[in-house]
């Protein structure tokens, strides 16, 4: 890897304000709801998902901390900045002279300022490091680095920050055997949840342009195909005997084979039909997690099961949003509101890692 890569092209041209995605994406209620979802360039976001997206990031952007985080009531931790980081990029702002810009650079300081100089760790756990990992692959190239860091005097770049932090996820997952990841970087077993999440934070990385070894793109892929079943199930962990209903994990499992480009494995087929045959049943565990992969996972295999999904969860999410524009959970407003914003942000299509 390079020591100091070179910066990113422009950001995937925004996908050119014009890409504002599906005029029933997330099929809205009423009149938008009823309108044909398609695939092109040039539709309206329906005004539903613009005023509840809108809304919820002015919660985000009202309760961040002068030192660029977010606190109170609930999880803390750059894995949390990051999430709030992608909803606040999602939304197809300019990320250098939107309305939420500054928020953007102030919560990409604190991000990097958290890292570990020497060994690219985020702290806290796997977790955040795979999370942090993907805000900075979606924001490398997308945020003009000249106005990043007040009079040019910060720890390190966007793009150095991110090869630290891929170089971090690489050797935890070296001295692992299993391939993959778990709560510690030292962890010696590993579990599909935080595997994910470093996962995907590492295909963004290769996507942005980071160096990331084909070597360990198949490791953790070799983990996933060994915690899937043949219905489509995937274990937690501790391997075949962890099977059971999570839709949760078998979204995870979809996703990583997806935008690793295994589509072709019967472990992914496997996966998007267990999620195609659970688009209408509710889940209670974790749900704006769920949620968050769910959107995902049936982007990339199956745009028609992802509109039926979408228009289920928008009429969800309406009802649930607080006055405030924030979303309850079980880890806290911050990290609920963001992963709400998260699974409708495919309306929009802006980050990187949503592209099919």
């Amino acid at each position: 890897m390079h020591p100091h890569p070179p910066t990113r092209p422009a950001a995937r041209p925004w996908i050119a304000a014009g890409l504002l995605a599906l005029a029933c994406a997330l099929g809205a209620t009423g009149r938008a709801g009823a309108q044909a979802i398609e695939l092109k360039t040039g539709e309206v976001v329906p005004r539903d998902v613009r005023e509840m997206y809108d809304r919820g990031l002015q919660f985000l952007a009202n309760s961040q901390t002068e030192q660029g985080g977010w606190a109170g009531g609930g999880e803390q931790g750059a894995g949390v900045t990051g999430m709030a980081i992608m909803a606040l990029l999602a939304s197809g702002e300019d990320p250098n002279f939107g309305l939420y810009s500054n928020h953007i650079r102030k919560a990409l300081r604190s991000l990097i300022s958290a890292q570990d100089g020497s060994t690219g760790f985020f702290g806290g756990s796997m977790y955040h490091h795979g999370f942090a990992m993907l805000a900075l692959a979606e924001a490398y190239g997308a945020v003009d680095e000249r106005d990043l860091w007040p009079d040019g005097k910060g720890p390190r770049s966007i793009g150095q920050a991110l090869e630290l932090a891929v170089r971090s996820a690489i050797t935890s997952q070296k001295r692992n055997p299993t391939g993959a990841w778990r709560y510690s970087p030292s962890g010696m077993d590993a579990d599909t949840s935080v595997s994910g999440a470093v996962l995907v934070g590492l295909l963004a990385a290769r996507n942005a342009g980071i160096e990331v070894p084909d070597e360990a793109i198949d490791k953790a892929v070799a983990y996933f195909k060994s915690m899937t079943s043949g219905a489509g199930e995937v274990a937690y962990t501790g391997g075949l005997g962890g099977f059971g209903e999570s839709v949760a994990r078998s979204s995870i499992a979809t996703l990583a084979y997806a935008v690793a480009r295994r589509k072709d494995l019967p472990e992914f087929k496997a996966t998007l039909e267990y999620l195609r045959q659970r688009i209408d049943q509710p889940n209670h565990n974790y749900l704006e997690y769920t949620r968050y992969y769910e959107a995902q996972a049936l982007f990339q295999g199956d745009l028609d099961a992802w509109g039926r999904w979408n228009k289920l969860t928008v009429r969800q999410l309406k009802e649930s949003q607080l006055p405030d524009g924030s979303f309850k959970g079980q880890f806290g407003p911050t990290i609920a509101t963001s992963l709400s914003l998260l699974s409708l942000a495919l309306n929009y299509r802006f980050l990187p890692i949503y592209e099919r």
